[in-house]
């Protein structure tokens, strides 16, 4: 064998191994990115619950969190960004823009990311809303998977509810796609009686 086979041998393998190296490294950021992402907002929540209205988790940062999602029992936290652009939900799950204004809530996120547990999530489970005015616990009444073509999600601002929102199906490899994954919550009964006794709800 010549010297020249020999090499082109030697090197299919090689770059095969390259490539499969950077394959599993870009698989792996996207995790890693979305931890760490966490991680900063968190620390920008901290600062803006102690009085800081303008903490951002990074300097060139245009979202901030605006609450805490929260499954008590399964040791997830999860924070919540405003603005419900593709790049704020490469960090976390966002606030539907027009939501949150009232009383009904509808929060979005990344079927393989932050909102990967939702396919866990089973009526009567709780979860946990913690916003800068007030913490809610909510308990779900019903898991759907719906199409975005013909099904539109209504914010009605005086209902009390709480809806998470995810891409279906969740082990699909290419993300998109019309249909929707709905978990919806609702108040538990002592939350809601608590909120009508307090002094801010009139």
């Amino acid at each position: 064998m010549s010297p020249t086979r020999h090499w082109l041998y030697a090197a299919v393998p090689l770059t095969a191994a390259f490539f499969s190296l950077i394959f599993i490294a870009r698989a792996l950021w996207i995790p890693a990115k979305a931890e760490l992402a966490q991680w900063l907002i968190e620390h920008s929540w901290e600062q803006a619950l102690a009085g800081d209205e303008q903490a951002r988790p990074w300097p060139w940062a245009d979202t901030r969190p605006i609450g805490v999602l929260s499954i008590p029992g399964r040791a997830i936290r999860q924070m919540i960004l405003e603005g419900n652009s593709g790049r704020n939900l490469a960090f976390g799950p966002v606030l539907l823009d027009g939501s949150g204004q009232g009383q009904d809530l509808v929060i979005s996120g990344h079927r393989d990311t932050h909102f990967r547990f939702l396919k866990e999530l089973l009526p009567g489970d709780r979860v946990q809303i913690q916003l800068r005015n007030r913490t809610e616990t909510f308990e779900v009444s019903q898991v759907e998977v719906v199409d975005s073509r013909w099904n539109e999600l209504v914010i009605e601002p005086d209902t009390r509810r709480l809806s998470l929102v995810t891409c279906y199906p969740f082990d699909t490899p290419s993300a998109g796609g019309p249909l929707r994954y709905v978990v919806t919550a609702l108040p538990v009964a002592s939350d809601l009686k608590r909120s009508l006794r307090s002094p801010s709800s009139g």
